[in-house]
């Protein structure tokens, strides 16, 4: 499968036939889903009133009703008399922004993911139902994301994203859609998965505020007070009304497929499907975003400690469906390229894993206006090898800022082409 290669146009040029995206966070339109071609001029209508400057559409996925004669060139067009130079200037630019744009649609939908959730841990004891419904409406909006037909995107966000609760429980929720996306789950599991996975941490509200996150220092008692955040949150599950396989999920989060877990040391397949997808990643968060960041290891380190030394707590076809699905570097991971420059991975394609999306540094260029390289459109560079950030030489450190605690979130549908990435960047 090749990457979607989209165009911006102008709200004008939309025509029945167009796929389009809609690069706005999914309460902000009327859809269904973000991303469709166009069948009615109704359509037309509602998306000219949403009050977008422009719009991305795909036009190898477009069969558009065109007027002759009444089209603009679009964006990747080189215009009459431009000169190549010219040209590549201005579809940098356009690039750029459609980067950004990106970036910001992404963490504007995590903002409202953060909000909603904040919300339903304050209502929960008072409003259970409501608690309930806020969540399944929230989750199929990520559905509606994630189920699309295009692939879905791993991408890292800023760490201004999200505060510690928040950013665990999304991030836990949405590599588990992914994992279940690729593990072809139904629609009704995957409903059941995103529900029980940012609810997951549901009973740690019921802590005291020193024992919400596990603590290597912990003593026997403390570590069995927070233990019981399972029970409090199944607890919690019941009184919302959330589906047994939802509530089983809440209740074996935990559980590891040699019976290692807790709270009831289950093991094989007494742990459901869904539950055995969460148990896996929310370990691998737990790796890379500790309560003590001075614990934390690379995206790549927590892959190969999960492969290496705790293959035996996973399910194996689980396992590795996570490790082809996350790549052998992660977003948020570090890395020298062939060139010997150095990069960090900021998107990976669950598709296509091996050759990630990488920020690259470069001295010559600002860093918020550096382009995102797609690796699967370099015939001759690739990833040499995976570093800790600290290192990094200075400058390079400076440059690519890498986090203290890695945010992520799903993206839909790829801005440019190895054409348009080619031109741009040569």
């Amino acid at each position: 499968m090749t990457d979607i290669h989209t165009q911006f146009i102008e709200l004008s040029q939309l025509r029945i036939g167009m796929f389009v995206y809609l690069d706005v966070g999914w309460m902000d339109h009327p859809f269904p889903v973000s991303n469709f071609k166009i069948s009615n001029q109704s359509q037309i209508d509602t998306i000219r009133s949403l009050g977008l400057d422009r719009i991305r559409y795909a036009p190898d996925k477009s069969t558009p009703e065109i007027d002759a004669g009444k089209t603009e060139p679009v964006a990747s067009e080189p215009r009459p008399q431009e000169s190549a130079a010219s040209h590549a200037a201005r579809l940098r630019r356009e690039l750029l922004a459609s980067q950004q744009a990106s970036l910001q649609v992404c963490e504007r939908q995590f903002a409202h993911a953060a909000q909603t959730f904040k919300q339903v841990t304050e209502i929960v004891h008072a409003q259970p139902v409501t608690a309930r419904e806020l969540t399944e409406q929230l989750i199929q909006g990520f559905l509606g994301e994630i189920l699309g037909e295009d692939e879905a995107a791993i991408r890292l966000l800023s760490e201004k994203a999200g505060e510690k609760t928040s950013l665990h429980s999304i991030n836990v929720t949405v590599i588990s859609l992914l994992l279940g996306r690729a593990l072809h789950l139904s629609k009704a599991d995957m409903l059941d998965l995103g529900i029980g996975a940012i609810l997951h941490d549901i009973g740690k509200i019921e802590l005291p505020d020193r024992l919400r996150w596990q603590d290597e220092h912990f003593n026997h008692a403390e570590n069995q007070l927070y233990h019981n955040h399972v029970m409090h949150g199944l607890n919690l599950a019941r009184k919302m009304g959330l589906s047994p396989n939802a509530m089983l999920l809440v209740a074996q989060h935990h559980e590891y497929a040699d019976g290692s877990g807790y709270p009831r040391k289950v093991s094989g397949d007494k742990i459901s499907p869904i539950s055995r997808i969460v148990a896996l990643v929310n370990l691998y968060d737990n790796l890379c975003n500790p309560a003590n960041p001075a614990l934390a290891i690379t995206p790549h380190e927590a892959l190969s400690q999960i492969f290496t030394q705790r293959k035996a707590q996973f399910h194996p076809a689980t396992l590795t469906a996570f490790i082809r699905m996350m790549g052998i570097y992660p977003p948020g991971s570090v890395v020298q390229l062939t060139d010997e420059r150095y990069a960090m991975v900021v998107s990976v394609n669950s598709a296509r894993p091996i050759k990630p999306k990488v920020v690259i540094h470069s001295p010559s260029v600002p860093r918020d206006e550096a382009l995102v390289i797609n690796l699967e459109h370099e015939s001759t560079l690739c990833i040499h090898r995976s570093l800790k950030p600290l290192q990094l030489p200075k400058a390079a450190y400076d440059y690519l800022s890498p986090r203290k605690r890695l945010c992520y979130f799903f993206e839909r549908g790829l801005e440019i082409g190895p054409e348009a990435e080619s031109e741009a960047t040569s």
